[in-house]
């Protein structure tokens, strides 16, 4: 049985100040829930403080991004050795605004994504299409590639995470329907099963992101290969991020 995992991607929003109050308002909004998994991703800035505020809470800390190398000359970029030390367990990559703004590649991508299981980071992979794609009927090509490249050479006993975000439904308030989004979920855990078997295809976690908001989520939820949502506008303010968090399975 897959448990829900409710992650929020902060993106650049939120100064030191600003992040520490949205977690403890967060904190005590979300204290009682424990049949599902909440991440939250702040700024690099933010890690830190944040993760000292969410020391024995129910929440888990992700960073947005990270270099596949442990140190050096790579100025401004982050290393999963410094997101371990800061109390990081998940990693956001190939996210559309790392592909389509800074030109990140499938190939660098995997090497993000196998440089975080061999830090003990779980990586959150975001795979999705553009609108001019999707209209010319390239969905699930251009998911499947994403899928392909930046999973390849993982042991299938490595801990990992999908999030399937149409980037034309990304901060547009446009969000696929439970019925299409159910579609290319299931077309993701086939392609998983082909590469590494029908037990573990079965187990990965296949997250929605696209304009999740709470009055959408459970509708998205209740699909039977959606496992939880990475927000992006909506958790940026803790109540929102509360009641999709919350959502009601039998509402």
């Amino acid at each position: 049985m897959r448990r829900f995992l409710i992650a929020g991607n902060w993106k650049m929003h939120k100064t030191v100040s600003e992040a520490i109050e949205l977690v403890r308002e967060l904190k005590n909004l979300v204290k009682d829930v424990s049949d599902r998994d909440i991440l939250i991703c702040p700024p690099f800035t933010a890690l830190y403080p944040v993760s000292k505020e969410l020391e024995g809470s129910n929440i888990t800390l992700g960073g947005q991004n990270m270099y596949f190398e442990e140190q050096g000359a790579f100025t401004g970029e982050i290393s999963p050795l410094m997101l371990k030390s800061v109390g990081c367990s998940y990693v956001i990559l190939g996210h559309s605004e790392r592909r389509h703004i800074f030109g990140e590649s499938d190939e660098l991508i995997n090497k993000k994504v196998l440089s975080s299981i061999n830090h003990g980071l779980i990586p959150i992979l975001c795979v999705g299409e553009l609108l001019e794609e999707r209209e010319n009927g390239k969905t699930k090509e251009v998911v499947e590639e994403q899928i392909r490249e930046g999973l390849k050479n993982v042991n299938k006993d490595a801990e990992f995470v999908i999030a399937y975000e149409p980037v034309w439904a990304i901060g547009t308030g446009k969000t696929a329907t439970p019925e299409l989004a159910e579609e290319v979920h299931l077309f993701i855990r086939e392609v998983l099963s082909d590469m590494f078997g029908n037990e573990k295809a079965s187990s990965v976690k296949i997250l929605y992101g696209g304009s999740v908001k709470p009055e959408n989520a459970a509708g998205l939820l209740k699909m039977e290969n959606i496992d939880g949502a990475l927000v992006g506008g909506a958790s940026l303010k803790a109540e929102s991020f509360a009641k999709i968090v919350k959502f009601d399975m039998e509402a």
